[in-house]
């Protein structure tokens, strides 16, 4: 699948679509200018599916890629995502993105790079 049919499936699907290294910059940035945060409370009231959810997010994986990994469907993912959101009042994705690597160490410690993000993508 071609970069811009991806995108467009993205945008489709309502995810919000950033480029890879732009990701990895934001994140980077964020971490830089803030200082280590404890796990906010916040985090204490996800439910266990949907701190795995957050996990699989922080991952970088789309909506398809976790239903798969959960054996669930992607609605029941869209509707883990928009709770986690919720509760803990973020916008989209990329603020839960940066709020689970702020808060906890138990996340993953090294995101894909573009190329193995991109790679993985095209292997399936």
């Amino acid at each position: 699948m071609t970069g811009v049919r991806l995108a467009v499936r993205v945008v489709a699907a309502g995810d919000a679509l950033l480029a890879p290294t732009v990701t990895k910059r934001l994140v980077s940035e964020f971490a830089r200018l803030r200082p280590p945060a404890q796990r906010p409370a916040t985090l204490d009231a996800l439910t266990p599916r949907e701190t795995e959810v957050l996990r699989l997010i922080a991952e970088g994986l789309y909506n398809a890629e976790i239903a798969a990994r959960l054996i669930v469907s992607e609605e029941t993912v869209k509707t883990h995502v928009s709770r986690v959101l919720s509760k803990l009042s973020l916008r989209d994705r990329t603020q839960a993105v940066v709020l689970a690597y702020e808060s906890d160490s138990s996340y993953p410690v090294r995101a894909k790079s573009p190329r193995e993000a991109w790679a993985a993508r095209r292997s399936q």
